[in-house]
């Protein structure tokens, strides 16, 4: 067992331990009092546990309460990314209806400030003899990203794991990184966020771009936090109708929660493509043209869009 694993351990036990201790425990038999805890039941099951010191001791069930999780990497380590990885994600033109529900759970888990919005949804037409389709956009997590190259404090940033990154403790508003992005995913915080007082007092993370601040830059961070916890972004598993697909181009997989694919034979098979493929951004996101239609273009969420197109 390596050291890192060791020292997790002993912080899950140690939480467990402390848990116990603070319901009162019999120093003779390292049993657990029921009752000890004013206004909570025993259950009358016990569950067995090793305290930090190595005993075995008993906890009944109704005592036990929820191991914190564990701290958040170092910024060192947000900015590394995860080793032998690179993101991809396929959007699925022909699935999008424009329900809005990537959007609604990016907004809601990044606390995006109202009004602004690190996914969008376009409606596009290729030309007037051609029908409109939905376009959803995110940062595209480019492989030679200007974002980056433009930076002078080096707050915007790319892992190794093809995510690009903004460092908010480092990103002195100049904008220049908006400015340089050819598709405008990016977003200026003029106002200070509508976050709760502990949310707002929480440090930093580059992984979840929480909390966000006042006079900096936002966008989308393709849930890093999420895919180092081996999990689907939150506007990949919102999307009732599975038009995002997101995975390992290393892997050669992408999944929407309930189809995978081999990432290769869905890009040649449906001929996937890039946006403007012809600037050398080298984007990391995929798009699948919208035939064979699950849905009919409707306005959906925004009746005067269709107006515009």
């Amino acid at each position: 067992m390596t050291q890192d694993n060791n020292s997790r351990r002993e912080f899950l036990l140690a939480g467990l331990f402390a848990a116990g201790a603070a319901v009162g425990c019999s120093p003779k038999k390292d049993v657990f009092e029921a009752g000890a805890e004013p206004g909570v039941q025993a259950s009358g099951k016990k569950v067995k546990l090793l305290s930090v010191d190595g005993k075995v001791i008993e906890v009944d069930e109704a005592f036990l309460k929820p191991v914190p999780e564990l701290p958040p990497v170092t910024n060192s380590e947000a900015r590394l990314g995860i080793a032998g990885k690179k993101f991809v994600m396929v959007i699925d033109l022909s699935r999008c209806k424009n329900l809005r529900k990537c959007q609604e759970a990016c907004d809601t888990m990044h606390h995006v400030n109202p009004g602004q919005h690190w996914v969008k949804v376009y409606p596009m037409q290729d030309a007037d003899h051609t029908s409109p389709y939905w376009e959803p956009t995110t940062c595209m997590h480019c492989d030679e990203p200007p974002c980056v190259k433009v930076c002078p404090v080096d707050a915007t940033f790319k892992r190794q794991d093809g995510i690009v990154l903004i460092d908010s403790d480092r990103c002195i508003g100049c904008r220049f990184c908006m400015a340089a992005c050819p598709y405008s995913t990016r977003v200026f915080n003029w106002a200070a966020p509508d976050i709760s007082a502990e949310l707002a007092k929480l440090p930093y993370s580059c992984e979840t771009s929480v909390p966000q601040k006042k006079g900096t830059v936002g966008k989308c961070d393709f849930c890093a936090d999420m895919s180092r916890k081996g999990e689907l972004p939150h506007c990949v598993s919102a999307c009732p109708n599975g038009t995002f697909f997101f995975g390992d181009m290393n892997e050669d997989t992408v999944s929407n929660g309930s189809e995978t694919f081999r990432f290769s034979d869905l890009i040649r098979d449906k001929a996937g493509y890039r946006l403007m493929e012809d600037l050398g951004t080298k984007p990391s996101v995929y798009y699948l043209p919208p035939v064979s239609r699950n849905f009919p273009f409707e306005p959906g969420v925004d009746s005067d869009l269709k107006n515009k197109l």
